[in-house]
Parts: structure tokens; C-alpha cells; sequence
């Protein structure tokens, strides 16, 4: 498929490697030369230099016969302009990355009819989301969501002394009567998608699926509940700090430490039910001054990766509940989880997945449909969530313990109306159903795609 991306930054360049590695046919587009050869040296891309909301350009970066055209220049007015004329000169569809918190849901919705657009993304906005799932479950490192939040994945790591050191996922089943799947196990460098004789060790990481109430249940048998959070302290004003407590004052205290004055001055205006703090929070002095020590749950949201995991590190030795750090760069998370810290979130990498899902399902024409995107443990593995529209003969309606399976896929889910279905041998997959798949070192398209 080709696509072009307009806007080679932080954000695009993550874009462009994602789909690029997908096996698309992707056009680089920058005003910056340094930048354009930067990505055509790094990736397996084309690379055109010049103004995104020029005509000419466009049309020598080919967006005519383009089948997906994504502006993601820092410029959200840049940003629409572009896939606006994109659209007009022929791309078959458009996605705009808009940030500022100014275009609220009312007036974005009216900007997409009128400009044409397929898609608007904002990647603090999604981080917030993020960040406020794990916030409401501050016993695991991650949360995500399938259909409409009736079934979700939560990764959490096993902490010395687990109770569930030593058993198998069989004995497990026995002994704790709730309704969830262990589905993924990353031990050191490997990762396993696990069958009943799998022991679990201490230091494990794992990712479990079932319905929100079945994972409560779950986690407070196992002992790993922990107290609603009243608490957040924030370092950093940036715009997933925003979004994040405009969620969070209805039901918790919010303290955001921001260095620069005018930002501080901003936020104080935004968000007059959070306590906005001038002041550097590199500073120790400063954040044991806030109150460090006694808040529920502690998050670096600066534009800094450094910064964030050593401040973070810091909070976790002040024992604060729960501490989350945003990074951008994989070599960083990596880092900062071989120190301790288990809960990380990028921005980056969220607004790729979508893209990578959004593609996917443009792709795809056999039936099912590519509806949720995520990449687990360290990107080993994707969840993907299909919407089955039609009967497919070799796969709808069998017993899934006659399903001729790929190695590495499990399927973890199945949505039936209202119904989350925790899947065993005799259930089946049915037209209408969303299904949730994990496929280990491999890449679907297409829900048939899990049959040999």
C-alpha cells in the first residue's frame, strides 16, 4: 500500500519505521533535507523535500495514487491544510495529528466533515487515556482495552515471594475460580504464550485478559489490589499533563511541577481545580517540599527521557505507590525497566500501533476487520482485536480445538454482544463476534490469517 507521511519528527519518524516495517510502500516527506535523507538512509523509504501544504510538492511525493496520506508535522493547522489539499488531489484517505486541547470534540468533529478528514490523532491525548487506566489499576503496568472496555489486558510484573511462584497455569485455574487467561509470559528475553504446564516464576512478566470485573476479582485474590489513588503529583506541564488531570480532578487531587513560567501560568488558567507548582522537579529539595512522600501515585511526563526515568527512579526509592514514566525511546524503557521501573508509556509508540491497525484493516477484504492494535512486551507480541462480519468456512463456527493454528497464536477473547467469552476448546467463533488474537513474532492482516 502506499502511503506518504508528511512530517518526519519524533512522532512521524516512529510513523514511517512502523510502516515501513509493515512492508508498505512509504514516501518521507519533510521540509528539511537533513531530515528526508536521515529516513531514507535509516528506512527502505523514498524521500521528498519541500513544504506539505504546497501543491507541487503533493504531487511529486505522488499523494494522488497515495492510498493513505498522514500529516504529522508539529503544526496542527499545517497538519489539516495538508491532508485537506492531499484529499482533494486524490489520496484515498487522510489522518491529521491535532494537539491543541483548543479544537475540543464539538469543533474537531466539525473540522473532520468539512476537511475530509479519515482520522484525527493526538498522541497526548491518547497517553492520557493511558495513564488514567493504569491510574484506576495501580497493581498492573499496563491496561488495554477491546470492545468499548467489556474485555481488557493488563500486564503485570511478579514480585518476589508471588503467590503465584511456582504453579502452573492448570493448578492456577483450580485453585483461584475466576474466569481470566494467563495468554503471555516474557521470562528475561523470551517471551511464551503458555499452556497449562507452564510454571510461573517470580520476576515473570504477564499479561492476562477477561472482563474488568473478573480481573478485579483476580487481582484481589492474589493480593495485588491496591488503595484507590487520592494523590497525583505530575512533573512536568506538558499537554498529556493536561489531559491527564483535566480526567483526574473529578476524583483525585492533581499537583503538576512545571519549570517553565509561562506554561505554569497557562495551567493555572486551564485547570483551576489542580495545583500547579513553578519550580524545577529535578530538584530533590523541591519535590520532598510537595509532598513526594505522601502521594498515591507519581508520573514524569516531561519531554526529557533521561530526566523522567531518573526522577522516577528517585520516587520509587521515596516508596511512592505507584510511579510512571514517559519515554520515547525503546533503548531508554528497556534501560529503566532493568532498574525497577515497570510502567512505562510512549506516546510514540501508541500513536503507531493505530496507524499500523488503521492500515491493517484498509488491507484487509476476507471478512473480518482489524478494529484494535497493540503491541505487548516489548513488541514481541501484537493483540489484535477482529470484528468477524461474515461466516468464513474454515474458521466460523468450529470448535477451536479443531482449529489448524499457526505456532505462536492464541486466541485470548471472544465479545458476543454483551458476553465476554474467556475461550476454550469446545467454544467457537462465530459471525458478529469480536475476537481478540495474540500472535507471537508475526504479522495478521486478516482473522483467517491465525489458520494454516
Amino acid at each position: 500500500m502506499k502511503i506518504v507521511v508528511n512530517g518526519c519528527g519524533k512522532i512521524g519518524s516512529t510513523i514511517l519505521a512502523n510502516l515501513a516495517a509493515e512492508g508498505h510502500d512509504v514516501i518521507a516527506l519533510d521540509s528539511d533535507p537533513a531530515v528526508v535523507s536521515e529516513m531514507t538512509n535509516i528506512y527502505d523509504v523514498m524521500g521528498v523535500c519541500g513544504n506539505g501544504a504546497d501543491c507541487e510538492t503533493l504531487e511529486t511525493a505522488g499523494v494522488e495514487n497515495a492510498e493513505l496520506f498522514i500529516a504529522a508535522t508539529g503544526s496542527d493547522e499545517l497538519n489539516m491544510l495538508s491532508c485537506f489539499l492531499a484529499g482533494r488531489m486524490g489520496a484515498a484517505h487522510n489522518i491529521a495529528r491535532i494537539r491543541n486541547p483548543e479544537y475540543n470534540d464539538e469543533s474537531l468533529g466539525f473540522m473532520k466533515r468539512e476537511l475530509g478528514l479519515s482520522m484525527a490523532i493526538n498522541p497526548e491525548l491518547l497517553a492520557a487515556k493511558d495513564l488514567y487506566n493504569i491510574l484506576n489499576m495501580p497493581s498492573v503496568a499496563k491496561v488495554e482495552t477491546f470492545s468499548g472496555r467489556s474485555f481488557e489486558m493488563v500486564e503485570l510484573r511478579l514480585k518476589e515471594n508471588s503467590v503465584l511462584d511456582g504453579i502452573s497455569l492448570a493448578e492456577l485455574r483450580n485453585r483461584y475460580k475466576t474466569r481470566v487467561l494467563i495468554c503471555i509470559v516474557q521470562r528475561s528475553e523470551e517471551v511464551y504464550i503458555p499452556g497449562g504446564d507452564f510454571v510461573l516464576k517470580s520476576g515473570d512478566k504477564i499479561a492476562l485478559t477477561a472482563s474488568p470485573n473478573e480481573i478485579q476479582k483476580f487481582l484481589r485474590q492474589i493480593g495485588l489490589v491496591q488503595k484507590k489513588i487520592k494523590n497525583v503529583m505530575i512533573l512536568g506541564g506538558s499537554k498529556t499533563a493536561y489531559y491527564l488531570a483535566k480526567m483526574l480532578e473529578s476524583n483525585a487531587s492533581v499537583k503538576i511541577i512545571e519549570k517553565n513560567v509561562k506554561t505554569a501560568e497557562e495551567l493555572t488558567e486551564t485547570l483551576p481545580d489542580s495545583v500547579i507548582i513553578h519550580g524545577d522537579g529535578a530538584q530533590q529539595e523541591l519535590l520532598n517540599e510537595e509532598g513526594i512522600r505522601s502521594t498515591d501515585a507519581f508520573l514524569t511526563l516531561t519531554g526529557m527521557d533521561e530526566q523522567n526515568i531518573l526522577l522516577a527512579i528517585y520516587a520509587m526509592s521515596q516508596n511512592v505507590p505507584k510511579v510512571i514514566a514517559k519515554t520515547n525511546r525503546p533503548e531508554l524503557s528497556a534501560m529503566a525497566e532493568k532498574l525497577g521501573l515497570d510502567c512505562i508509556v510512549s506516546p510514540r509508540q501508541i500513536i503507531a500501533d493505530v496507524l499500523v491497525q488503521y492500515a491493517r484493516a484498509l488491507e484487509n477484504s476476507r471478512g473480518s476487520h482489524v478494529e484494535t492494535l497493540y503491541k505487548l512486551m516489548d513488541g514481541q507480541v501484537e493483540a489484535l482485536e477482529f470484528h468477524v462480519r461474515q461466516a468464513v468456512p474454515e474458521l466460523t463456527g468450529v470448535p477451536l480445538r479443531e482449529l489448524s493454528r499457526k505456532p505462536g497464536i492464541l486466541i485470548a477473547g471472544i465479545t458476543r454482544g454483551r458476553r465476554s467469552i474467556v475461550p476454550g476448546g469446545e467454544d467457537c467463533i462465530m459471525p458478529g463476534d469480536r475476537v481478540v488474537v495474540l500472535a507471537a513474532n508475526q504479522r495478521l492482516a486478516d482473522l483467517a490469517d491465525i489458520v494454516k
